[in-house]
């Protein structure tokens, strides 16, 4: 034994390369079972030799290498479980690791000593019987105190050095057996062995390449404080220099994250990575130095849709050798300040440019050094958003922003963003939908009614339309009334002629197209004291609040209708609550109870979301066969389609309502017929009628493969840089108005691609447009970005009209 061990040692003294060449021999016998007892004793024989910790630093410096103790029990805090598990079996938790570590494996101790002490803050229950990762593993002595200690079911060990993963399986059986070769079995009767694996994988490469599902994934990863791009161009291999594996714990290549600025482009991509093998309910533990500032490490967490928890803090010395003239740089050049401390007393933070101006005159800085807990806030829904991201669209990850002061805006729109990516992700062009509405919209709109308010409704009692205000004019325009009475509040966006209009009696029945609108207060007395009194031909009104809670109101405005004739149009915009508690609405309980009649419908524009403010929707309800089906003619003769976008999010928020509910809980509501008796109602303008039925209108068909040339549809492919803008805009957060005024770039459009000059007063009109978006088009457009684009190009809706 003592010559062999001579010539080991020899053989070691040479150089590093040598001595790892000696070291992977050892695990080679460690690793067959009939030499695997003698190689252990081989070791134990070699750390007696060199016992203090002078002679291990002396081995270190000599032969390459050293073997000590890591010490546990200064962590460890024993539970009852713990005690028990002794008590009934024996099994007694160690209180130390032996380790070997190597020159070409970085060794950041106080990183992870305080690692180790955060991972301790959680109780005993979170590794058992768990799926875990370590990234950046090293030598392997978290993974395999974090096994020893919690019995998970595997850890995975991952690094991309690959001599760290060599030397952490010698740490494992150097852990795994007693100084006599004998297996080491826990109180469950396994060892070391059954519980951990190492492998060389750049971050969780490993793990998504052999689709292995994680519950826990925990990272002491380094920052990079000045980011190579030409770094890690070189070949990986074990047979690299020492210099260049060692240089491998900073990993200094650049991420392509907005993070890199700060060294913490590994650790975004780390938790990116993590995002797409962690399972629904699995949490992350990360190292982080806090140099950066805590708000900044806080916020790549949370931007990416993580709740978080600091575990653990302490103060750490700047390494000597570190280099921070690059943050001082990004100070200069930025507001953002880094926090470093003088010495290891100081709670006052300083920046990087005072820390500088401190070392170089002999000071010592430190920084601090937090453990963090972070578990995904809507697991399945941020899961498909970065698995859209990751398919082509990286470049949009940076600004995604999934972090909400209010959980009821995160509730709003991260479900809205996994929708839309999937909608991007898996449609090669946005799918043809009726002009009356997407048939999925309009069945969760009648779903919602049924099992929220136990309204019987179908999807066709249901027209979609772009806007509440859109929706008012379209049925002002159908049917053309001499006289109109709308509520005050409802009238903003009507054409002016017709609320200066006083052509009320003796109208020439010939013109049709002279409309004359009254406003009237919303107050129901009120309201049908006017309409008594002038007979109007169409009525749309809302109730004040006080009125709208018991249906009494609504029914004596159809009392009073219904004996003169008179159409009228309810708008509930104002009470309608998209909540699975929604409060009383009196005509939502009559509609329970009775149906409408033929001379009534109900107006709601959903305006009231939480994140989109000029995201907006209406839908009218109707019973009557011929007026729903003419109204849904109407928008698509003069708007063409409603927004799929606005639709899709709305659906969101109605399909998250439903989900909550079991379908069909109640029997169906027994209704009563709505009483038609009624004056004879104004009919549809012989013009509208007359346009309908010759127009060129959407065909009801169930064959996919048939191409629908209307206006404003294109079935042409969606060029990805088009979906990356369309995702990007309603992923955004705090848009500055420059990013939304689109003037600039309609002119340079005009101008660039066809010579048409804009003067500063042209007029813009728009139609059906997320400004942001449409602002981002049109710079791909110019920018050329995209060159499959220019068919898409014209499908900006817009009219110029030259100041000239």
């Amino acid at each position: 034994m003592e010559k062999e061990m001579d010539d080991f040692l020899r053989e070691c003294e040479r150089s590093g390369d040598a001595a790892y060449a000696a070291i992977k021999s050892l695990l080679e016998r460690l690793e067959k079972p009939d030499t695997r007892s003698g190689a252990r004793v081989f070791l134990a024989r070699l750390q007696q030799r060199f016992q203090s910790k002078d002679d291990a630093d002396r081995c270190f410096d000599t032969y390459h290498f050293r073997i000590h103790d890591v010490l546990l029990h200064d962590f460890h805090v024993y539970s009852i479980a713990d005690l028990t598990i002794s008590y009934l079996t024996g099994y007694q938790k160690r209180k130390k690791l032996t380790i070997l570590e190597i020159p070409s494996i970085f060794i950041p101790e106080d990183w992870s000593f305080t690692f180790y002490e955060g991972i301790n803050r959680h109780p005993d229950t979170i590794f058992k019987d768990r799926m875990v990762a370590e990234l950046g593993c090293g030598n392997g002595w978290i993974s395999i105190a974090l096994a020893e200690k919690w019995s998970p079911l595997k850890v995975y060990g991952l690094d991309i050095n690959p001599r760290a993963v060599k030397v952490s399986w010698i740490n494992l059986f150097l852990n795994a057996l007693d100084e006599n070769g004998t297996p080491v079995y826990d109180g469950e009767g396994k060892t070391l062995l059954d519980r951990v694996e190492f492998h060389e994988s750049d971050l969780l490469a490993y793990c998504r390449k052999n689709n292995i599902q994680l519950e826990r994934i925990v990272g002491c990863i380094p920052q990079i404080l000045n980011p190579n791009p030409e770094a890690m161009s070189k070949l990986i291999t074990e047979n690299a220099s020492e210099e260049f594996l060692y240089s491998l714990s900073n990993y200094c290549a650049l991420q392509g994250f907005v993070e890199d600025q700060f060294g913490l482009g590994l650790i975004a991509r780390a938790v990116e990575e993590g995002i797409e093998v962690i399972k629904p309910t699995g949490f992350m533990i990360f190292n982080i130095g806090g140099r950066p500032g805590q708000g900044v490490c806080k916020r790549l967490f949370e931007r990416r849709g993580f709740n978080i928890t600091k575990l653990w803090q302490t103060k750490i010395m700047q390494a000597s050798d570190t280099d921070i003239s690059a943050l001082v740089e990004i100070e200069k050049n930025s507001h953002h300040r880094f926090e470093f401390f003088m010495g290891l007393v100081g709670d006052q933070p300083i920046c990087a440019r005072t820390a500088w101006a401190y070392v170089k005159s002999g000071g010592r800085i430190s920084h601090a050094l937090s453990v963090y807990s972070c578990q995904i806030r809507q697991p399945n829904q941020v899961k498909i958003i970065f698995d859209f991201l990751r398919n082509g669209f990286q470049e949009v990850s940076s600004s995604l922003d999934l972090s909400f002061e209010d959980d009821s805006v995160a509730d709003e729109k991260i479900p809205f963003l996994a929708y839309l990516a999937s909608v991007l992700k898996e449609n090669s062009f946005l799918p043809y939908e009726p002009p009356a509405g997407s048939m999925h919209f309009r069945n969760l709109i009648a779903g919602f009614m049924k099992v929220y308010h136990h309204i019987p409704l179908s999807a066709d009692n249901v027209t979609v339309f772009p806007s509440r205000s859109v929706a008012i004019e379209n049925v002002l325009r159908l049917f053309s009334p001499r006289l109109a009475i709308v509520d005050e509040h409802l009238t903003r966006n009507l054409p002016k002629q017709w609320l200066t209009s006083l052509t009320i009696e003796g109208t020439n029945d010939k013109l049709e197209d002279i409309i004359t609108v009254i406003e009237a207060p919303h107050q129901s007395d009120l309201m049908i004291e006017l309409i008594r009194k002038l007979k109007p031909q169409v009525v749309i009104t809302g109730m004040p609040h006080f009125e709208a809670i018991t249906s009494s109101a609504f029914e004596n405005l159809l009392n009073t209708t219904r004996e003169l004739g008179t159409r009228i149009f309810l708008d509930i915009s104002n009470h309608f609550e998209l909540s699975s508690l929604p409060g009383s609405d009196g005509v939502l309980k009559y509609l329970a109870g009775k149906s409408l009649p033929s001379h009534a419908a109900v107006l709601c524009g959903l305006v009231k979301n939480q994140v989109y403010s000029d995201l907006e929707v209406a839908f009218v309800i109707s019973e009557d066969e011929a007026v729903y089906t003419i109204l849904s003619k109407t928008v698509e003769l003069l708007e063409g389609h409603t927004a799929l976008f606005s639709q899709y999010y709305y659906g969101c928020l109605f399909h998250e309502l439903l989900a909550f509910q079991l379908a069909d809980r109640h029997l169906p509501a027994e209704r009563e017929g709505a009483d038609r008796n009624s004056a004879k109602l104004i009919g549809f303008t012989s013009s509208a009628v007359s346009a309908l039925n010759n127009a060129e209108l959407f065909i009801v068909d169930q064959d996919n493969s048939l191409i629908h040339l209307d206006v404003n549809r294109s079935f042409l492919p969606i060029p990805s840089t088009v979906k990356a803008s369309i995702f990007e805009s309603f992923a955004r957060q705090n848009m500055v108005e420059s990013e939304t005024d689109v003037r600039f770039g309609i002119q340079q459009l005009a101008m660039n691609s066809y010579g048409f000059p804009c003067g500063g007063s042209s007029e813009f009109i728009f139609a059906n447009s997320h400004l942001a978006l449409l602002n981002k088009l049109i710079l791909c457009c110019i920018q050329e970005r995209a060159p499959s684009f220019s068919p898409q190009a014209q499908m900006v809706i817009v009219s110029l009209r030259p100041s000239s």
